[in-house]
């Protein structure tokens, strides 16, 4: 089979190492920091596989893709929790709810009762949301880590330096900008809370006329609560006023998270292209895959099934750069 040489071992490139080994292609991965970690944006993200959620502002490319994400996370041994997405807002925001019904499907409209049955820990606190069953989420560092032993069970170690051979796969997501220069930096931040008092099951999101934030349970009486956006590639610790909003929505959603220790605050930026959707892009004996914006655990399982179709029988995949002009 064509040899491949993976650059960057993030959630693209883990993603792409084990699509293709599932076809009998044993990769290279080089990554020098050796390994997923902390110095990775994939390390510091929410692991929502809720498509039907992310269709309110993404390009329905999102929405197909997406919808099959979860069973390919599943089938590559991550825990994967299907208890869908609770969409909230404050009395005085019912507007956007109404906005985001509008511009979503796949929900039902659940009354004050239903919410309270769905989470008891909010009963009382919101008369309307929307409820999207289908979706779920995963544990991004978890996930990482599975996929990451998962190849090496298989005899493909991450090499921490080395000379590439055969086809080269970037997957180095910021890092290769100096060869896509139309790439930007779209950072994020996370606050990881452990408050045992609250017990939520499932994704929530708060929605904001500026900025809407969401919470996630990790289990063990752990949220994480993401995620700003700001249009910078700088990788900066979390700000003041983010710090402030990520918990004023932890406090919003329920009064029990004022007593709640704050574990982590992470700050990392994630690689875009202007219209905020992934690419393939082949110069030569390069094949670029990036872009993931703030979709990876969403999209990455798409991108490395067409990447891999196109190392394996050259098929020009729908995400390949020249299809995007």
């Amino acid at each position: 089979m064509t040899a491949a040489t993976i650059l960057g071992a993030g959630v693209m490139g883990l993603a792409i190492a084990s699509e293709l080994a599932s076809r009998g292609i044993m990769p290279r991965i080089i990554d020098p920091a050796g390994g997923p970690g902390p110095h990775g944006c994939s390390w510091y993200a929410g692991g929502m596989l809720a498509p039907h959620c992310e269709a309110e502002s993404a390009e329905p490319a999102v929405l197909h893709h997406g919808l099959k994400a979860a069973e390919w996370w599943q089938a590559n041994g991550a825990d994967i929790t299907y208890e869908g997405t609770l969409v909230l807002a404050p009395s005085r925001d019912r507007a956007e709810l109404d906005r985001f019904a509008r511009l979503t499907r796949s929900h039902d409209t659940v009354s004050a009762q239903e919410i309270a049955a769905l989470e008891p820990d909010l009963e009382d606190r919101f008369q309307r949301g929307l409820l999207y069953r289908t979706e779920a989420h995963l544990n991004p560092r978890e996930a990482l880590r599975t996929l990451r032993d998962r190849l090496a069970a298989q005899g493909i170690e991450i090499e921490p330096d080395g000379k590439p051979s055969g086809l080269i796969v970037d997957a180095r997501g910021l890092a290769a900008r100096d060869a896509l220069p139309d790439l930007r930096g779209v950072r994020g931040e996370m606050l990881v809370l452990r408050c045992p008092e609250v017990t939520l099951t499932r994704t929530i999101r708060m929605l904001h006329p500026r900025i809407p934030l969401y919470i996630v349970p990790r289990g063990d009486g752990l949220y994480m609560i993401g995620a700003t956006m700001l249009e910078t590639g700088g990788k900066h610790r979390v700000t003041a006023r983010s710090a402030v909003e990520l918990l004023n929505a932890a406090y919003a959603l329920h009064p029990g998270f004022a007593e709640a220790e704050i574990v982590e605050l992470g700050s990392d930026a994630r690689p875009a292209f202007p219209d905020n959707l992934p690419r393939l892009r082949r110069r030569g004996n390069t094949l670029y895959a990036n872009g993931l914006y703030r979709h990876g655990y969403l999209l990455a399982p798409a991108v490395a099934r067409m990447a891999a179709d196109h190392i394996q029988t050259g098929q020009k995949p729908e995400f390949m750069d020249e299809n995007h002009p």
